[in-house]
C-alpha cells in the first residue's frame, strides 16, 4: 500500500494532528503531577522554551515538511507551556473556584479565564483578515461573503512554515476554547442548552466537510496544516460528547489509565512515523 498518494497523506495527517490533542492534555497533567503544584510552573517553563527552540531550529531547515513538523510541535509545546499554564496560575494566584457538578469538577478554575482574551481574539483576527498575505480558507471565505478585495501581498522572503504552522495552532486553539467555554457557561448557554447541540451539529458537519478536503491533499506539508483546524473543530464534538458522559477522557487520568494513554503516545509515535515516511519533498534536512 502506497501511504504517499491520496487520500493516504490526508488521513495520516489527520491521525497525526489528532493525537496530538490527548498526548498535549496528558503531558500537561503529568507535569503538574510529577513536578507538584510549586515546580510545575518551572516544566511549564521548560515546555514552552522547548517549542521555541523548536521554532529556531527550523531556521536551519529547508524541508516544508520537516519545517511543519517542528512548527506544530513548537505551537503544542507553546499553548501548553506558556499559555495553558499562565491561566493555571493566575486562576490559582487569584483563588477561582472550579464549576463542580453532581461532586465532580466538570470545568477546571483556568478554563474560566480563557474567555475573557475574547477581545485579544477579535482583534487579532481584524488583522488577518484584512492582511493581504492571508492565504487563510476561513478569512478569504468571509471576504468573499462580503465582497471585500483585499490585493494579494506575496512576501518577498522565504515562507518560514514552521512559524506560520505554530501560529495557526496556537490561534485555533485559542479561538476554540474560546467558544466552547461560552457554550459551557450556564449563565449564557450551558453544555445542555439547545443551541450548544445546535453547535455540536455544526462542528460535527464542518469538521467532515474539512476531512473531505484533507484527503485530496499530495503533499504532507500542507495537509498537516490543514488538518490542525480539521482537527480542533472534530475534536470539539469530541470534548462535548465527553462533557454529556458518553465516555470518559482516559487521557486526563494518565496515571489511572496508564495503558490506555501508553497507547496513545505509541500510536502518535507511528502516525509521526508513517508520515514521515510518507513525505515527498524534493528537499529533506
Amino acid at each position: 500500500m502506497d501511504f504517499s498518494k491520496k487520500p493516504f497523506i490526508g488521513m495520516l495527517a489527520f491521525a497525526l494532528v489528532l493525537f496530538t490533542m490527548p498526548v498535549g492534555h496528558a503531558v500537561m497533567i503529568l507535569t503538574q503531577l510529577i513536578l507538584g503544584e510549586t515546580y510545575q510552573y518551572v516544566g511549564a517553563v521548560l515546555l514552552g522554551l522547548l517549542g521555541f527552540g523548536a521554532l529556531l531550529a527550523s531556521l536551519k531547515k529547508k524541508s516544508e515538511t520537516t519545517r511543519t513538523f517542528l512548527g506544530l510541535f513548537a505551537g503544542i509545546c507553546l499553548w501548553t507551556g506558556f499559555v495553558e499554564f499562565s491561566f493555571v496560575f493566575y486562576a490559582s494566584h487569584l483563588g477561582i473556584p472550579p464549576v463542580i457538578e453532581n461532586g465532580e469538577v466538570v470545568t477546571k478554575p483556568e478554563y474560566l479565564l480563557i474567555p475573557s482574551t475574547i477581545g485579544i481574539l477579535i482583534s487579532i483576527m481584524f488583522y488577518f483578515f484584512l492582511n493581504g498575505q492571508t492565504r487563510c480558507g476561513f478569512f478569504l471565505w468571509f471576504r468573499r461573503l462580503f465582497r471585500l478585495k483585499i490585493p494579494f501581498t506575496p512576501n518577498t522572503q522565504t515562507k518560514n512554515y514552521a512559524i506560520v504552522t505554530a501560529m495557526e495552532t496556537i490561534f485555533v486553539l485559542w479561538a476554540f476554547y474560546i467558544v466552547m467555554m461560552i457554550a459551557y457557561d450556564k449563565d449564557i448557554l450551558g453544555d445542555r442548552h439547545w443551541f450548544t447541540y445546535v453547535l455540536f451539529a455544526g462542528f460535527l458537519v464542518w469538521s467532515i466537510y474539512l476531512i473531505l478536503r484533507l484527503i485530496k491533499y499530495v503533499k504532507v506539508g500542507a495537509a498537516i496544516r490543514y488538518a490542525i483546524p480539521t482537527v480542533v473543530i472534530f475534536w470539539n464534538c469530541v470534548e462535548l460528547l465527553g462533557r454529556w458522559n458518553f465516555y470518559r477522557e482516559f487521557w486526563i487520568e494518565p496515571t489511572k489509565y496508564a495503558l490506555e494513554v501508553g497507547l496513545i503516545f505509541t500510536a502518535f509515535a507511528g502516525a509521526i512515523l508513517l508520515t514521515v515516511l510518507s513525505s515527498n519533498d524534493k528537499e529533506r534536512g
